[in-house]
């Protein structure tokens, strides 16, 4: 198994704290819209306790979008 590195730059020529929290937000937000499909495919199978898993699930990752842009304003301001 290879070991992730930390990237510094030289791959993707981005070594940028707003561009990482941009990644952030964007993936917390991509992952709010799919967990709502599987929370709905849950309910019609009739299975609430996964749709419940996948409620809580959305909130935390909708949580983390709110705190993602907070921080991004204010960096972005100042």
């Amino acid at each position: 198994m290879t070991a992730i590195t930390p990237e510094t730059g030289d791959v993707t020529g981005t070594r940028d704290a707003h561009y990482d929290l941009v990644w952030y937000l964007q993936s917390c937000l991509e992952n709010a819209l799919r967990l709502e499909q599987f929370r709905a495919d849950a309910e019609s199978a009739g299975d609430q306790s996964l749709a419940d898993l996948f409620t809580k699930a959305q909130a935390d990752s909708k949580k983390g979008a709110e705190y993602a842009k907070a921080l991004l304003r204010e960096r972005l301001a100042g």
